[in-house]
């Protein structure tokens, strides 16, 4: 039985290394002919980065070939593979739909062509024998220009039934600078109804707390409890959580080894502030969210009352699961009693 709900995926990185470089191998791609076999492509692809910069530079790989023509291969195995490979129920596959468009075309028209896509993404994840419930979270990108990411919030709130929020992503590096962008941005969002959350205090970079008031969870956020404890109680007044991705901060460069997010949990759990464990771009990593949680437990990051809580905590702040006080643990509990 499905069990577990995923807050935190990107489309770009979602698909596992054998799927995409078969994906490649038949196209002809010339990474497939850069990388003839699977082994030296696995190699390239899963290869730790030297900063969050340049592990995004892989996401753009991705994006280039996630066309409206493709679209339905990957979503199709991602889908297939988190219900069947990680008992996945829920899932918040999150994306910006612009770089999925036609780069030919002009901006006007590719904001056009952004419904199709969101479209296009919620019926290829379709699929009675995967009965997994999955939204999109659309994110404006640091890269992008305002009037793109404006869009994306209007589409956003246009289709309610298959997004259910608005994600900020890209380098970090670009965020400071433009900052009265973003928090109208999020206030606009949340005018319009739509639930928020930003990739933030992930790296020494994107530590600006002035987004925080606009935002129902935060991506990553880790350097909260490392840096900046004292936001902490702030964040479980607002019943903020955060969403922990392991394996992306050793990818990323942002730590070098797990033992640090030991203290992440601990202030966390103490200041009651909740988290939600999540793999980010479980492809990329090929890793899988039930293995994010074995490598914390097995390396004594955290144990497993704290395990359970951040399961139940990742439908707690599920922006669309329909009962946030009906896990599917708390289900079965419940029909045990009752035989």
């Amino acid at each position: 039985m499905a069990l577990h709900a995923e807050l935190h995926r990107h489309l770009g990185g979602a698909v596992v290394p054998r799927v995409f470089w078969r994906y490649l191998l038949r196209r002809g791609h010339p990474l497939s002919r850069q990388y003839p076999d699977y082994e030296s492509f696995e190699s390239f692809f899963t290869a730790p980065r030297s900063s969050l910069s340049e592990y995004l530079e892989l996401h753009s790989l991705v994006e280039s070939v996630q066309t409206l023509d493709t679209i339905p291969y990957f979503v199709s195995k991602l889908v297939r593979g988190a219900y069947v490979f990680e008992g996945i129920c829920y899932l918040e596959l999150r994306y910006t739909p612009y770089y999925r468009t036609d780069s030919t075309r002009s901006e006007e028209w590719r904001i056009g062509q952004m419904r199709d896509v969101v479209r296009l993404v919620a019926e290829s994840a379709t699929d009675p024998r995967y009965p997994l419930l999955m939204r999109q979270i659309l994110c404006m990108h640091s890269l992008l220009p305002q009037s793109v990411n404006r869009a994306m919030i209007e589409l956003a709130a246009s289709e309610p039934k298959l997004v259910c929020g608005v994600d900020l992503a890209g380098p970090d590096t670009h965020y400071s600078p433009r900052m009265d962008e973003w928090i109208e941005n999020f206030r606009y969002a949340r005018v319009l109804g739509l639930k928020t959350t930003a990739h933030l205090f992930e790296t020494a970079n994107g530590c600006d707390p002035r987004l925080l008031p606009y935002l129902d969870r935060i991506g990553h956020g880790i350097q909260i409890p490392l840096r900046y404890p004292k936001l902490l109680p702030m964040l479980a007044n607002e019943g903020q959580c955060l969403e922990i991705c392991p394996t992306t901060y050793l990818k990323t460069g942002t730590l070098s080894d797990l033992s640090s997010l030991r203290e992440v949990f601990t202030r966390c759990k103490e200041a009651g502030v909740d988290i939600a464990i999540c793999t980010d771009n479980a492809g990329l990593h090929n890793v899988r969210l039930p293995w994010e949680y074995e490598n914390l437990l097995t390396q004594d990051i955290i144990d497993f009352d704290t395990l359970n809580d951040c399961q139940d905590a990742a439908f707690r702040h599920a922006f669309a699961w329909p009962d946030s006080q009906r896990t599917p643990k708390s289900m079965i509990k419940d029909l045990i009693a009752a035989s």
